[in-house]
């Protein structure tokens, strides 16, 4: 998805601020899931505390995907 709007400038502040939160929350995604597999000097991590932050990111990944859809289907049908 980033990649795809990377070529492109966005028409609108709206688009770059659902971009933005897009692309953070997916890098935020991928840290939360390597904290629930450590490497086996460290201590184990608390899975609860992950597993709330994994759905809190993926929530917000989800919450940015439809930022997009709506503000590009209004921006289409203009």
């Amino acid at each position: 998805i980033c990649f795809f709007f990377s070529s492109q400038k966005p028409k609108s502040e709206l688009v770059r601020t659902s971009l933005r939160l897009l692309t953070s929350s997916a890098y935020r995604l991928q840290s939360e899931c390597r904290k629930a597999l450590p490497a086996e000097p460290s201590p184990a991590p608390d899975i609860q505390l992950v597993t709330q932050q994994v759905i809190q990111c993926a929530y917000d990944i989800a919450k940015a995907a439809k930022q997009l859809v709506t503000i590009t289907t209004k921006e289409n049908n203009n």
